[in-house]
């Protein structure tokens, strides 16, 4: 008897009143709603954005430019592309150095900050920058964009053809950097590719003027 009373017992005790069906889904609902209306922080996603967008960018604009300067007075396959492959080597090296000073000398004032603050030490490494992947995904991204213009001349031998190959493939590149970088930012995508795209004539066509007109200058 006095164990079917314990086990009485235990039965009420486990017996927790329940909040109604309804008041549980309204709550659920709010808490969705309020993780909902919360803002995205796209400052966050700019970190990689620029390595990325503007690192193959550079690297298409930069690697067209030089293969466009140099077929202005060789028409030899050969030498466009051994003056890509050199731009896009250098380039890469360029980027991945300049990216590395300058993430590491955040990382410098950041830690100091972090030093002068104890308190916030265990939190804020967490968010500390990473010299070294900053750097090779700035590499990376510009050898990307800098084998846009090698691809696209690497097989035609006609030298007029393979001008316009090249100017037709950067163009199409830039106006899809454009608009991805806009996408991702969230910025009106129709100005940031076209401006994107003026920019990248503009230095292709510069640098073939110029190239040109000293190469004709007999210089």
């Amino acid at each position: 008897m006095s164990t079917l009373n314990q086990s009485s017992s235990l039965n009420n005790c486990t017996k927790l009143p329940l909040p109604p069906h309804d008041q549980m889904t309204s709550t659920h609902n709010n808490v969705v709603d309020e993780i909902q209306s919360q803002p995205f922080d796209y400052s966050k996603r700019a970190q990689w954005l620029r390595a990325a967008v503007l690192g193959a960018n550079d690297g298409l604009v930069s690697t067209a430019s030089l293969m466009m300067g140099i077929g202005a007075v060789k028409h030899d396959v050969k030498a466009m592309i051994l003056t890509g492959f050199a731009g896009l080597i250098a380039g890469a090296c360029s980027m991945a150095i300049g990216e590395f000073v300058s993430v590491y000398s955040q990382l410098d004032i950041e830690m100091a900050h972090i030093r002068r603050n104890k308190d916030l030490e265990e939190e804020e490494r967490e968010k500390l920058p990473n010299p070294l992947q900053a750097a090779a995904a700035s590499a990376l991204a510009f050898s990307i964009g800098a084998m846009v213009p090698l691809l696209a001349a690497a097989f035609i031998r006609d030298y007029r053809v393979r001008l316009g190959v090249v100017v037709a493939a950067v163009t199409m590149a830039l106006v899809g950097f454009g608009w991805l970088g806009a996408a991702l930012g969230k910025a009106p995508t129709v100005r940031s590719a076209v401006r994107v795209l003026i920019g990248g004539w503009t230095a292709m066509a510069v640098t073939f003027g110029l190239t040109k007109l000293i190469g004709s200058s007999g210089l």
